[in-house]
């Protein structure tokens, strides 16, 4: 198994955060991890998949794969 990269961790502990106001979440992701939110978005569904992630943080992936999964369900 894996390690996690230091920006997987990055990316996992950006998203467990509340966000206030709007576009506050992406000017983090840009400031912070100096990747677009597009790209940060692909990386964390990448990581929902990955079994390091659930290891890390198993309250944060599951509430997250929940929501992907609810997602799925309704554009079906």
């Amino acid at each position: 198994m894996a390690e996690l990269t230091e920006r997987d961790r990055a990316v996992l502990e950006l998203e467990a955060r509340g966000w206030r106001t709007a576009g506050a979440k992406e000017q983090a992701i840009r400031q912070e991890l100096g990747i677009s939110a597009t790209r940060y978005y692909q990386v964390l569904n990448a990581l929902l998949d990955r079994a390091e992630a659930l290891a890390h943080d198993p309250v944060l992936v599951n509430r997250l794969r929940r929501v992907r999964q609810a997602r799925r369900d309704a554009r079906q």
